[in-house]
């Protein structure tokens, strides 16, 4: 029942905030990516929860594969770059502490995972990188509007591999999936009052937004790139298949194979909008 409630108060609060961004006139991208992501984990909660125990290590391979290549390319191609344009000091210092502090919050969280809570890890983990890339989301599109949704969708695109793999782990706990639609709002209950709020259009404090953003994402790109290791998340679905083993080394091909397409993607993307050399 808990689970419910937290569930519903996030979804709730998306809503809330997104008439409030459309009465501010936000724009549309922001509003977007916001809500693209929540129907992104929508659906990988949605269909986490009802696959079989046996489950499909390829697809999460695949999942966060895509996601990965993407988040890896339109960080270093879209907020690198806008961060040493705007100050390149402030801007290198900005992308060095995203990635230190991005591994530093990363590794002293799972020290949470011996504290008694209210809810599981898996939960606070999703649901604190959800509020923080949608912060600097939020402070990125409020800084440069102009630009476009690429780069948000593109960020954001590891929403649905992450509720797929979060709703199996607690589906065969034995546990309520609906509080995962907390994390799933996450990025809008940040993105839409930081955008609201902005930053102040100073080239060194942008350089250093920008840099800090492309770090945190770089990070965040890196973690869930699909690690095919005994122990990880996609050994928990393979461990269930005959040969899990000789699999592992088999989808270790398709985790590269996916991380190529997702990072060509965005290539081929950006062209197609006609982004130029």
């Amino acid at each position: 029942m808990r689970g419910w409630v937290v569930g519903v108060a996030g979804t709730l609060g998306l809503v809330l905030l997104t008439a409030l961004g459309v009465g501010e006139g936000i724009g549309s991208t922001v509003l977007g990516i916001a809500w693209v992501a929540f129907l992104a984990m929508g659906t990988g909660v949605w269909v986490g929860k009802n696959e079989g125990q046996r489950g499909h290590a390829n697809r999460l391979v695949w999942g966060y594969g895509l996601a990965s290549g993407a988040m890896i390319t339109s960080a270093a191609a879209f907020l690198v770059p806008g961060a040493i344009d705007h100050n390149a000091a402030t801007g290198g210092f900005g992308i060095a502490a995203g990635v230190v502090l991005g591994y530093s919050a990363h590794t002293v969280g799972h020290r949470l995972t011996h504290v008694e809570r209210a809810f599981d890890d898996t939960t606070v983990r999703l649901t604190a990188h959800a509020l923080s890339a949608g912060a600097i989301i939020g402070l990125v599109y409020g800084a440069m509007p102009a630009l476009g949704p690429l780069l948000g969708l593109a960020i954001v695109s590891h929403k649905g591999p992450a509720g797929y793999a979060a709703a199996r782990r607690l589906s065969n706990e034995g546990q309520s999936v609906a509080v995962l639609f907390l994390p799933a709002a996450g990025v809008g209950l940040a993105a839409i009052p930081a955008a609201l709020v902005g930053v102040p259009s100073v080239p060194a404090v942008d350089g250093l937004v920008f840099g800090f953003a492309a770090g945190i994402f770089l990070h965040v790109a890196m973690d869930f790139l699909p690690r095919c290791e005994v122990g990880g998340e996609v050994y928990e679905l393979a461990v269930h298949e005959e040969g899990s083993h000789a699999l592992l080394d088999h989808l270790r091909l398709h985790a590269v194979a996916s991380t190529l397409l997702g990072a060509s993607a965005v290539v081929v993307a950006w062209f197609a909008i006609g982004g130029t050399p």
